[in-house]
């Protein structure tokens, strides 16, 4: 099956996810927390991170197994509409 809103994605599948924020404690696991909500089973090595050169801000990656757009449009939504998560891609 086909994602509706992505021709070339094929579900379910291996998406990354990104969110940013600053780097501040608590971070990561709030996002991976949102995350879980949507997606239960991350595997192990699912959640990488990166900080910004400054050190300022923190990058959080996890690469999940989608099953269907719907499910990647409400990790998206519960990301971005967090006030700590500055961007998501």
């Amino acid at each position: 099956m086909q994602g509706a809103d992505q021709p070339g994605l094929r579900f379910p599948c291996r998406f990354p996810i990104k969110a940013m924020g600053k780097a501040e404690a608590g971070f990561e696991e709030l996002v991976v927390q949102i995350v879980r909500r949507h997606v239960p089973n991350l595997g192990e090595g699912a959640v990488t991170r990166r900080l910004s050169r400054g050190g300022k801000y923190l990058a959080v990656t996890l690469v999940v197994e989608a099953h269907r757009q719907a499910q990647l449009d409400a990790v998206y939504q519960a990301l971005s509409s967090h006030e700590k998560v500055l961007m998501t891609l």
